[in-house]
């Protein structure tokens, strides 16, 4: 009987040798057609149909200025705050990307990049800390300087922004260097679904144009809504960034419906309107702004659905890319 097996046993059982031990083959070296790099893999994988590769966006390189080969600079601005209310909420950290163009609206070189963190006078709301990953230690003692942002905007032919109706009340509050700069608002200035983009928030633009980025950090969404403003794609194969430049160029007609009935406060709510309470030396009023080829058309609106008479006279302003988007 050959030895039991004590499953209490201890010690170690002695090693059985076996009478004559194969000899293991050595593992064969990977041929070459084999080895796959990481681009070969990507389009492997794409060429089946079956996958969609999201790339990490990885930022441009720097030219200097005087080596990019165009001549007008545009600068992309993007803020992180401490809530939405530029009057009492306050900036926690500004990225802005300095790039060139040419005044068809073909993208150059980024020719300057700015980042920086700001203690606010009150603890960051945990809810911003959230989204934005920003905490009251990471903030702690850091303070951005009014006089470098101003030298960074000053030489700007244009300050965008993916949401200009909230970013540009912020900086203009933080330096008055924004104020006289014409604004392009990249949201609501470009006709994404025309481009075949499903929305307009930047993560959704950023991952329909195949990549991915850290979200909500100021200078990272400059890199990202730059590269989506850059790819050429939509009908003729043009850049979004030409259209944003076309858009800046044209007048908006702001319409203030003064005296409005205050039942009607939905409908133009419903309808994109917002309230102005005064303080800016604006009408206090529900006001909107639309392309000036759009304006009789919202006039007439006004007058039939929300006056409910043909000779009211809603105040009407005419804005150029310097006026637009203000508080």
């Amino acid at each position: 009987m050959g030895e039991q097996f004590d499953m209490f046993r201890t010690e170690a059982l002695p090693e059985r040798q076996p009478a004559a031990r194969a000899k293991r083959a050595a593992p064969a070296p990977a041929r070459r057609h084999e080895v796959l790099d990481e681009a070969a893999l990507v389009s492997m994988l794409e060429a089946t149909g079956r996958y969609r590769i999201l790339r990490r966006l990885e930022p441009r390189s720097i030219v200097p200025r005087d080596k990019s080969r165009f001549p007008c600079l545009a600068v992309i601005v993007d803020t992180e705050t401490t809530g939405l209310d530029h009057e009492k909420n306050e900036i926690i950290e500004l990225g802005m990307v300095a790039v060139t163009y040419d005044p068809a609206g073909q993208v150059g070189d980024v020719v300057g990049i700015f980042n920086a963190l700001r203690q606010p006078r009150e603890p960051i709301p945990p809810e911003i800390t959230r989204l934005t990953g920003i905490t009251d230690a990471m903030v702690a003692g850091k303070t951005i300087s009014t006089a470098e942002v101003e030298a960074f905007i000053e030489p700007a032919d244009l300050v965008i922004a993916h949401n200009a109706r909230f970013d540009r009340p912020f900086c203009e509050r933080f330096t008055p260097g924004f104020a006289p700069k014409p604004w392009a608002c990249s949201n609501v200035e470009i006709a994404w679904s025309d481009r075949g983009f499903e929305g307009t928030k930047l993560g959704y633009l950023l991952g329909q144009s195949g990549y991915f980025h850290n979200g909500h950090r100021a200078v990272d969404d400059c890199h990202a809504l730059l590269e989506v403003l850059a790819r050429p794609n939509g009908p003729g194969g043009t850049a979004p960034f030409a259209e944003l430049l076309k858009a800046s160029e044209r007048a908006r007609i702001r319409i203030s419906a003064t005296n409005s009935p205050f039942d009607m406060k939905e409908r133009l709510k419903a309808r994109g309107y917002r309230w102005n309470d005064g303080s800016n030396g604006q009408p206090k009023s529900w006001w909107t702004e639309v392309d000036e080829a759009d304006a009789e058309a919202e006039l007439k609106f006004l007058r039939a659905e929300i006056y409910q008479w043909p000779e009211a006279r809603p105040l009407t302003q005419r804005l150029a890319a310097t006026d637009r988007f203000k508080a």
